[in-house]
Formats: C-alpha cells, structure tokens, sequence
C-alpha cells in the first residue's frame, strides 16, 4: 500500500534543515571572529610589552587562582617577596616579566600544577589610594594535577617478568608533599615493597626531603642464594639552578642471605646469614645530554661514594664504596641532510671500589667484603654479551662480585630505514668489556670468611694488587648489533652479542639478550 506524501511536511522539514544550516554557519562564523580578535589581542600585547620593556612599574600583588588544595602559607614564600623587591629595586616592565616567569617555573618544578600556567597584568582600581602610577596587579591562573594516580603494569627483561601497582598521592597537605607506594613480584624478584614520603624544603623545589623504606626478597641465581632484605633511609636532594644534583643520604638495612640452593659454594655459604648496614652516602650527578634514553649529544658525569659502619655509625659491616660513570655522545652529520640526521657515536665508562672500614672507631683491622655489598658485573644493561654477574671472580658455579671494576662500551645510533631523527627507534651498534677483581685473601675462590678479620696492611696490600689486576691481560669483551626503544618512562634493548675476549671461569652470554632500565653502559 503506497504511503501519501505531504508536501507540507517536506517544505517544514526543508525549512528547518536550513535554518540549522544557517544557524551552524553563524556560530562557525562567530567561532572564527573570536579567534582572529583573540590573535589580534596577542599579538596587540606582545606589541606593547616590547614597546615598554623600559617602563618602570612595581608589583602591587600577586594572586592565584585554581589552587584549591594548595595552602596559601606555602605559596607565599614563593610570590611575596616579588612584591617586596619590586618596591626596594628599579624594575622595568622587562625584568618584572623576568622576575614572574622564574616563579612560574619554580611552580612548575613542585610537580602539582598542569604545564599551562597563564598570567595576567592588570592596572589596580584608580580609586585605592594606596596604588602608585607605576603598580600593576599579577594574577596567575593554575590548574592542580590530579592528586591521586594509580598505574599497575608488567615488566619483561632479561631472565625475569614481572607485575607492578603503584600509587602516588600528590600534594597530601598542600605543601606539595608527595606520597609514593610501590609493589612487584616476579620471577626474580619474589616480592618488593617500598614507600617514600617526601616535602620541599621552605617551599625551595630545589630543596627536597624524602624518607622511605624498602622491603624486598630477591632470587640471585647466579651466586644460588636468596637476598632478603628490610630497611628504610632519609635523604636530602639539593638540584641547582644550573641542572647539577647532589644527593645526601642515610640508610639503615638488615640483610639475610639465605635460601641456598644445595650446589651453594663454600664462599657463599660462609657469608649466608644476617648482617646489618648503616652507611651514609653522597651523589653527584650532572646531565648534560639531550635526551638520557636515546642521547644524541651532551656529557653525563655522576658520582657516588658510601661510608658504612665507621666512626658511631654502628652495624656490623664496615667498608667505603666509590663509584664513578662517565657517558657522552655526538651527533654524525650526513651530506644532504640538513639539521640532525639522528645517527651518533656515543661512549660510556664506569668504575668502583669497595674498601673495608673496621667498625666504630677501631683499629684492630677489618673483615673483608661481604657478598651482599660487592660490585656485580655482566648483563644486559651494563657489559652486555654476558651472563649477570657473568664476570670477575667465581667459587663453582657462584658469582662471588668483585671489590674492583672498570667497564666501557662505544656505540653508533642509526635510525631505522623509512623513519626520521625523531623516532624513538634505533639500531645499535655496540662493543663494549670489563674487568671485575676481588681483593685477594686466603679464602677459596677470592672470597671472604665470615668472622675473617685483616689487617691495616694487608687491606691496603690486597686493594693495590686488586688495583693493579685491572690492567693485567685483556678485559672481557663483547660486541653486537641490536634494536633500541627509547620510551619516555624506560629503555627496551634487544640485541645480538658476540663474544670476543672471555676471561677462565667467566659466564658469556652469546646470542639475543633483552634489556629494559634506565641505565645503560
């Protein structure tokens, strides 16, 4: 049956559809105008702003607005000394802006506020009597970050996967105190626990303080024991306006290696047990590259240096252990290619040592390190081609670590065909080897006693000819090819290695190794 048509109705609808057309039109229209006053407002401002750099003005003050959970009493110290200084100093309306826009970034730096932080400038009400020609009102317009982030995940590396939550409760009591809780478990790690509260420092983002505490049980398959470990430290991070970071800190630690499996050698057997560390630290870091995960040019040079169990720090473990890592990188240019070609050659070099310290004050001499606190060397994040723990000393089948190291590698980055410089991908071409020794003494396989107690010169006999193994022979070494991912939060390496120079006894590792961390020899 054919349905009637209404031409009535088709002429309504027709109607209606263009004043909806039209209606789109308008608001397009008007969306456009708006855009093109608002850029000819900025670029009016930005015209004036450069045409009175020189005009002399003072803050009448300042205020925030969209800080709902942050206190007023920590801002404070931030902004009020700008209005103070600009009534005792000549600014012009160059160094006002100067002055405001280094506040803004220290704001950015408590890690609370969303990137886009707007100011405004504004002339007081010519009413208040109290306002001078030369005053202008600052308002700045913020937008706090979320104060709670959930995140859980999984982790594939080398030998070991893993899954992880974690938590972060920002600004707890609005003085951009940070809350930080972290757990995993995998096939390596059994269980890991940690927490870290941390607050700035009279409202100094540059100046933090953090405590924290750990709680972790590892699987070390390579020295066929179980590391348990609790503890808990405070630390004080000091960043300085050029970049460079130092770091002092104290931690306190009661370790347990146990869980030896039965072909568990005599010189782990003989340091299975508990043991307690009381140390305090030191760290000196230097960034000067442009992108850590995938560095096309810049220097990086960091320090660390630990002092456990001397003088009354107490603990029943006493050595000092030095660190230093030196990596650069520059960039290769191509003919044709304007601007940067992505492909560098890059260079690492790391180094330690580890001293035993008799406990408290003593001088009757000092027990020879421990498994838990000697270098380990080998793996896929530092002298790749190798097993971890692969190199330096063994007793059987154990890695025992070493109280001396040396490791270097150079590396050229190439872009993967049909990508650009700014892709996160690479491939790698790497060589790279180390050395690890033991501090010699009378234990089998270079390993310690428990309850062994050595001499002042014997100590220093035994680190100088640890010292000067480093240079006897060829280190271990290994080269390859392989495939990077620089991701914003981690590293991804998959590589092929080859073993070139492998020392008697120690572990390589030839074929394809993955490798995920922050670090990168």
């Amino acid at each position: 049956m054919a349905r009637n048509a209404s031409p009535g109705g088709d002429d309504a609808f027709e109607g209606l559809l263009k004043s909806e057309t039209a209606s789109i039109q308008q608001r397009a229209a008007a969306a456009e105008r708006a855009r093109a006053q608002e850029a000819h407002n900025t670029q009016r401002t930005i015209e004036l702003l450069s045409q009175n750099q020189t005009l002399p003005v003072t803050i009448s003050s300042i205020q925030i607005h969209g800080a709902r959970h942050t206190r007023k009493s920590f801002l404070e110290p931030l902004l009020q000394p700008l209005v103070e200084d600009s009534r005792n100093a000549d600014y012009t309306l160059a160094s006002m802006m100067e002055q405001v826009s280094g506040a803004v970034d220290k704001l950015h730096k408590f890690d609370i506020f969303h990137p886009n932080i707007i100011f405004y400038l504004s002339r007081p009400s010519h009413l208040d009597p109290s306002s001078s020609p030369t005053d202008l009102d600052v308002s700045l317009r913020v937008r706090e970050k979320s104060r709670l982030l959930l995140k859980t995940g999984t982790d594939l590396g080398n030998t070991e996967g893993s899954a992880y939550g974690s938590m972060l409760w920002r600004n707890i009591f609005g003085g951009a105190e940070s809350l930080s809780l972290n757990a995993s478990a995998g096939t390596r790690t059994r269980s890991a626990y940690s927490a870290e509260f941390g607050a700035p420092v009279k409202s100094n983002p540059n100046l933090r303080l953090s405590v924290d505490g750990l709680a972790s049980s590892t699987q070390k398959p390579w020295a066929s024991h179980e590391e348990v470990l609790r503890g808990g430290g405070v630390k004080l991070n000091w960043l300085k306006n050029n970049g460079d970071r130092h770091q002092f800190g104290y931690s306190g630690a009661w370790r347990q290696v146990t869980g030896l499996s039965a072909e568990a050698s005599p010189s782990v057997r003989g340091d299975a047990g508990d043991s307690t560390k009381s140390a305090i630290s030191y760290l000196f870091q230097r960034e000067r590259r442009d992108n850590p995960m995938l560095p096309q040019s810049g220097y990086l040079i960091k320090t660390t240096a630990e002092f456990a169990g001397w003088g009354s720090l107490g603990g029943d473990v006493g050595f000092s252990k030095s660190e230093l890592e030196v990596a650069g990188a520059v960039p290769v240019p191509l003919p044709g290619v304007k601007g940067s070609s992505g492909v560098s050659i890059g260079g690492g070099l790391r180094a330690g040592l580890l001293y035993p310290l008799p406990l408290s004050y003593g001088l009757s001499g000092a027990s020879p390190s421990r498994i838990n606190d000697r270098f380990t060397l080998g793996g896929p994040t530092d002298v790749r081609g190798f097993s971890l723990g692969g190199l330096g000393p063994r007793d059987g089948g154990d890695a025992l670590g070493g109280d001396v190291y040396a490791a270097g590698s150079v590396n050229m980055l190439v872009p993967l065909p049909r990508t650009g410089p700014e892709s996160p991908f690479r491939l790698q071409l790497f060589a790279n080897g180390g050395r690890l020794v033991a501090m010699r003494n009378k234990t089998k396989g270079g390993g310690s006693a428990s309850g062994q107690r050595l001499g002042a010169g014997a100590i220093w006999e035994g680190m100088v000819s640890a010292t000067k193994d480093l240079g006897t022979g060829l280190p271990s070494v290994a080269a390859g090819i392989g495939l990077v991912y620089a991701h914003p939060v981690a590293r991804f390496e998959l590589n092929f290695s080859l073993p070139l120079v492998m020392r008697r006894g120690e572990e390589a590792r030839k074929g394809l190794q993955v490798g995920v961390g922050i670090n990168f020899l």
